[in-house]
């Protein structure tokens, strides 16, 4: 069980390097055919100056206006919402709302909202894809699972496929959180192949040494043509960094969650499957513990 843990800091973070320098909302639309190679200050025998590539970028104002529309669209509606009530629910609903959906898979747009990654963004052989099922009402996560490690002289291990969910973006590309301190437990129905997996939950940094914080857990699926319910409750998750179990551990903070996702990373080679119905949230009124692990006082 040891090295899914070390696998986390490449499930996770890995995307952050991968990942491109986006514009603003409200600079993208504007700028258009913008050339986005890079050229150095090195040029070859024989060739001047006015031979260098430049940036060739045009204004499309048109656009511009209507994503500016469209940003104040969404303003006015979080603003809305926000008079309704807690996540556009009446206070009274949701005060007492014992169950809540977060995700489902009902259409290509559900499946937008993922991201889906391996051990081949760092060289490694497996493979993992995200489609719809045959009936269009469940997602299906399958792949190959590899541990080869690559040939590179610095990967020591190998051998994880997972799925993310994106980032929740309000309007103006304001950071927005998931608030999940109305309930205690989450409710997963899934149907497996016999794997386990590493359920993570991370959540906005209280200090910038905080980033790599990610909270775990795990689901053992049972295998065969039945669907399995799964419930865990949120005092179960322990807290991580860089793949390593942190011996000073905190109870995870609900009120500001980024981000969700499902790791594979048994060390068993081989074909995976993993179909998915829905990923919400529970309130267990007979949960009442607080944390199942320790608290240790800082000196």
């Amino acid at each position: 069980m040891a090295q899914p843990f070390k696998l986390l800091d490449s499930v996770f973070l890995s995307s952050r390097r991968h990942r491109q320098n986006a514009l603003h909302p409200l600079l993208g639309p504007l700028l258009t055919d913008c050339i986005s190679r890079l050229y150095s200050s090195y040029r070859r025998p024989g060739t001047s100056p006015d031979d260098t590539p430049r940036w060739n970028i045009n204004f499309n104002f048109e656009k511009g206006v209507n994503e500016v529309k469209k940003q104040f669209g969404l303003l006015k509606k979080e603003f809305m919402n926000h008079l309704k009530g807690p996540e556009g629910c009446t206070l009274e609903e949701f005060i007492w709302k014992q169950t809540r959906v977060v995700w489902e898979f009902r259409s290509q747009k559900d499946l937008d909202e993922w991201v889906v990654s391996s051990d081949a963004e760092i060289g490694g052989k497996s493979e993992a894809y995200l489609k719809l099922s045959k009936n269009n009402q469940t997602a299906l996560l399958y792949g190959n699972l590899s541990t080869e490690v690559p040939r590179d002289g610095e990967t020591e291990y190998s051998g994880y496929c997972a799925m993310r969910a994106k980032l929740l973006q309000g309007a103006f590309g304001r950071k927005k959180y998931y608030d999940w301190s109305n309930f205690n437990s989450l409710y997963l129905r899934v149907r497996g192949d016999g794997r386990p997996w590493m359920v993570n939950i991370y959540t906005d940094p209280y200090y910038s040494h905080q980033k790599d914080d990610l909270y775990n857990y795990f689901m053992f699926t049972r295998g065969g043509p039945y669907w399995q319910e799964v419930k865990i409750p949120f005092s179960k998750f322990f807290l991580s960094s860089r793949g390593r179990i942190q011996d000073i551990q905190h109870y995870l903070w609900l009120d500001k969650i980024s981000t969700f996702g499902l790791t594979l990373g048994d060390k068993a080679d081989g074909p995976f499957q993993l179909e998915i119905d829905f990923i919400g949230l529970l309130r267990d009124r007979a949960h009442t513990e607080e944390f199942a692990y320790e608290l240790y006082k800082k000196s």
